[in-house]
């Protein structure tokens, strides 16, 4: 299994948001984790990644309990194991989108792989785009490009929150075929976060957290 979460518990201001959550993913596996806003899915994400910390419980990823690690240690699991698309597109503003990639390639393994990067910024379609400053790019090139970034540092992992949930549908659809198609390429296990039932067809895996909320209510 590439995660493992058994027994998760946490709370905010003495709320539980989870209580006894267990959960289990195979590697090179595809999902969505689905379930209506105040679900917990981006609490759950945060978790997983070591952005937050547990109560109480067990989070291996590729068989390391980054519940159990220090922030020092989550963060190093997550460098090395974890590449996030976030909502928003966190790049340094200074750099272009090949200065930024480089970057995140030495804080995650302290090395560069530039063919990688070429490889990933022509697979992306935004090879054009190596030398565009973050606020020089288009919405749907800097929706690529948070696909790269998560993708350079060679992640045993690839997680979404949201990523299609400001697009309309043909490019939703885009997006969604693009993360499908980079982690069968480079053998990634995907996770994506969302509300977006238009996801639903193209992931035969669901994991929902409407009933979890219901245990916890």
């Amino acid at each position: 299994m590439l995660i493992e979460i058994e027994n998760l518990g946490y709370a905010i201001k003495g709320k539980p948001i989870f209580d006894g959550f267990s959960l289990s993913v195979e590697a090179r596996s595809h999902h969505l984790l689905v379930g209506p806003s105040g679900s917990g899915k981006t609490t759950l994400i945060n978790l997983i990644c070591g952005l937050l910390a547990a109560d109480h419980g067990v989070i291996k990823v590729v068989g390391q309990d980054i519940a159990a690690a220090s922030e020092s240690g989550r963060d190093k699991i997550r460098r090395e194991n974890i590449g996030i698309v976030f909502q928003t597109l966190r790049l340094v503003s200074a750099l272009d989108l090949s200065a930024n990639l480089l970057l995140a390639q030495r804080l995650a393994r302290g090395s560069t792989d530039v063919p990688l990067i070429n490889s990933l910024l022509e697979r992306l379609g935004i090879d054009h785009r190596a030398q565009a400053k973050p606020h020089e790019m288009s919405q749907g090139e800097a929706q690529r490009a948070a696909i790269a970034r998560a993708l350079v540092t060679r992640p045993r992992l690839l997680i979404a929150d949201e990523p299609t949930s400001s697009l309309d549908k043909s490019n939703a659809q885009q997006v969604a075929d693009l993360l499908l198609e980079c982690a069968a390429d480079y053998g990634v296990t995907l996770l994506i976060a969302t509300h977006d039932d238009r996801l639903n067809p193209l992931f035969p895996n669901r994991i929902s957290l409407t009933e979890h909320m219901a245990m916890v209510a």
